[in-house]
């Protein structure tokens, strides 16, 4: 369990983390969005992002993925931070690194309930997003 007076300094960053252990991801991934995540076919997801992390003791607690074409287009793919470190200021920086570390624009689509979030960290409310459901093979 975290601190509740955690300082931002017990959190380490890293930008493009190539070194990102892919078990692990899948355990952090499956504490916020359980699943049946393939180790194989998430190794090939994380290749295809920058990838910015947060760790505290070596522990993956936060991560933004970007997936962009570096000209024209950018989108956040995910930015997650366990429950548990929520409201410690986490994830408003990765989105602040993810700002920072891209060329283009960012767009993304944001679960109900964390407007807030997004608009306290200065972003604008854009095109609405929708999505075409693929099942998982």
């Amino acid at each position: 369990m975290i601190d509740k007076d955690m300082e931002n300094k017990d959190i380490s960053y890293r930008v493009d983390d190539r070194e990102i252990n892919t078990y692990a991801f899948v355990m952090f991934v499956n504490k916020i969005w359980p699943g049946n995540y393939d180790v194989n076919m998430t190794e090939i997801a994380l290749s295809k992002t920058l990838n910015i992390t947060a760790y505290h003791n070596d522990v993956l607690v936060g991560c933004v993925r970007i997936l962009s074409d570096g000209y024209y287009f950018g989108t956040i793919t995910e930015l997650l931070v366990l429950p548990e470190y929520q409201k410690h200021g986490i994830g408003s920086k990765l989105l602040k690194l993810a700002r920072d570390n891209t060329p283009t624009m960012l767009y993304f689509g944001a679960q109900g309930g964390v407007e807030e979030f997004y608009e306290k960290n200065g972003c604008k409310k854009s095109l609405q997003s929708y999505e075409i459901a693929k099942e998982r093979q």
